[in-house]
């Protein structure tokens, strides 16, 4: 999973991005008529060109942020690439309620020779009565290597999913794959495997990742495999069972057109710190490095005391860090403005988005006649395969 590297060195890049952010004067580029043009012509979606605009040096919006109720938050993505050809990657308990499971991980298998394997999240009831399972939200792609794919339809198949009416019996001690079709499905080298999946279960549970040969039967390999395997390497975001899943976040102040534009940060680790969680296997305090599959509810009040819209567009703002930073992928839900409110692939003209002056338009917000404060709805969560952060910049244009 993408920080801004295939692995650990985000944490370095990461703050000091957010370091000079904050250390150097803020700094106001201006919105050209030609610019603001751009703006206005753009699709929902699309990339625009905004030449000498984009920098990390905004003006950036200082918030408040809430834990909201939520599922148990699990997430498998250390080790990312299993470079064994059977092995258990991920091992933890839940117990009755809402569960949350994010599942990235990639066949890895190199030596002696690259292999297709099968690679399963897999639930196993511990309880002494049989178990149901409803699924609430079902996102699941097919083993792919196009990684920025897989984040940015994995978040839009979420979004998207409704609750399933349907409900599964699990005997006591019987496994299962959370995901049926994932029993069967080839994994070749480097495909990665890409899950959100979100359920209520009223027995106690085991929650596994595991990976084996294509020949296999995966329940029943996972029967003679005991031993997590060993974590932290250089790539990978973090396991384990994390403290939070649903953040609420509010800025401090209106965001008002006649000031200039501004941007809001989350998933960066300075202004917003990385969730923590605890690891089963080794009882150790886990770090989701990126917060990955944690939802940002975001609630923003505006208001246009000139007369001037509000444009949010985002940006790969990490593009130069090293090669795995050249391209950005996301999926967000926005209110209502120029265009209808609801599920919106960024970019949604082309698979990503590359660097500045590379920006990709999210909203337009109109302003009140009145100048009456409006409020703005946003969900996010940071886009699996992307460095991060992946700033949403308030840009001011003119609308007539």
């Amino acid at each position: 999973m993408q920080l801004s590297f295939r692995g650990a060195r985000i944490r370095a890049t990461l703050l000091l991005g957010s370091f000079l952010s904050l250390t150097c004067q803020a700094q106001q580029p201006r919105l050209t008529p030609e610019l603001n043009k751009r703006l206005l012509l753009a699709a929902q979606g699309s990339v625009v060109a905004l030449p000498g605009l984009l920098t990390e040096k905004l003006p950036v919006i200082s918030y408040n942020k809430m834990v909201l109720p939520g599922p148990q938050y699990l997430i498998s993505d250390d080790p990312e690439y299993i470079r064994v050809p059977e092995g258990m990657a991920f091992r933890e308990t839940v117990t009755p309620g809402a569960v949350r499971v994010y599942l990235y991980n990639v066949n890895g298998v190199k030596t002696p020779a690259k292999i297709d394997t099968k690679i399963a999240a897999l639930l196993k009831n511990t309880g002494s009565r049989p178990l149901h399972l409803r699924m609430l939200k079902f996102s699941s792609q097919k083993p792919t290597t196009s990684y920025f794919f897989a984040g940015k339809q994995g978040l839009a198949d979420y979004f998207a999913a409704q609750p399933d009416t349907a409900i599964r019996t699990v005997q006591p001690g019987e496994t299962i794959a959370i995901d049926p079709a994932q029993e069967k499905a080839i994994v070749k080298y480097d495909e990665l495997v890409h899950g959100i999946y979100e359920f209520t279960i009223d027995e106690t549970a085991e929650i596994s990742v595991i990976q084996t040969t294509a020949d296999k039967d995966i329940i029943k390999a996972a029967a003679g495999i005991t031993t997590v395997l060993p974590g932290k390497s250089k790539s990978g975001a973090g396991r384990g069972v994390f403290g939070v899943s649903n953040y609420r976040v509010s800025a401090d102040s209106v965001i008002d057109t006649k000031n200039g534009i501004s941007q809001i940060i989350v998933a960066d680790g300075r202004h917003d710190s990385w969730v923590k969680g605890i690891e089963g296997s080794s009882g150790a305090i886990a770090t989701l490095a990126g917060n990955y599959g944690v939802l940002y509810n975001i609630d923003l009040k505006w208001k246009s005391s000139n007369g001037q819209g509000l444009a949010l567009v985002t940006w790969n703002a990490r593009s130069d860090n090293n090669q795995w930073c050249g391209a950005m992928a996301n999926t967000m839900i926005a209110s209502n403005g120029k265009f209808k409110g609801g599920i919106i692939q960024l970019p949604s003209d082309k698979l990503v988005t590359r660097k500045a002056p590379e920006a990709v338009l999210v909203q337009l917000f109109m302003p009140d006649g009145a100048g009456e404060e409006q409020t703005i709805h946003l969900t996010y969560s940071p886009p699996g395969a992307s460095c991060l952060p992946t700033p949403l910049v308030f840009i001011p244009v003119d609308i007539k």
